[in-house]
């Protein structure tokens, strides 16, 4: 039985509060910097009253795409997280719809994507000329902030980037594509 939180007892809302902290932990593993939380895949945290004295949480995630490679290591860092605090039993459950947006992403893990040297997606297309039916997106470079870069392919390191090279300071980076 999956209670509602506006009716949880104290000690299952804390549960839940834990379990976000925890979940703080988790790291993205094609980009280690970003947590789950920071990536925006945690749907919601719930928490199953097994006995008198045993919860399970069911935590719901969406893989950044389908088919996303990441989600089956995700999924066991999220459960041996879980174990590790003391949580003997996981549910773990995926689902594609809605689908997940970069819109979903935290600011602080946009940072992060920039400090560690990807491009975060942008919030609508950034152009550098006027030109109305401009073909290319700019893309502002991490590593020196210039918006003078080129697509180099539409894939990067990982199917959810592509891959740019900035015009000034001639570096290579991948951008995390929106969708």
């Amino acid at each position: 039985m999956v209670i509602p939180m506006t009716s949880l007892p104290d000690h299952i809302k804390t549960t839940e509060q834990k379990i976000w902290s925890l979940l703080e932990s988790v790291s993205d593993p094609e980009v280690p910097v970003l947590s789950v939380l920071d990536l925006g895949i945690i749907r919601s945290v719930q928490i199953e009253t097994v006995s008198e004295t045993a919860v399970r949480p069911i935590i719901t995630i969406t893989p950044t795409y389908s088919g996303c490679p990441a989600m089956d290591v995700i999924s066991m860092n999220i459960r041996i997280t879980l174990l590790q605090a003391g949580f003997s039993s996981v549910e773990i459950k995926q689902v594609l719809s809605p689908a997940w947006t970069t819109d979903w992403m935290t600011e602080a893990g946009k940072e992060k994507l920039k400090a560690y040297g990807i491009a975060p997606p942008q919030y609508k297309q950034a152009v550098c000329t006027p030109d109305t039916f401009q073909e290319a997106e700019a893309i502002q470079c991490p590593q020196c902030n210039s918006w003078n870069t080129q697509m180099i392919s539409q894939f990067g390191s990982t199917a959810c980037k592509a891959l740019y090279k900035c015009e000034d300071c001639k570096e290579p980076f991948d951008y995390f594509k929106c969708h």
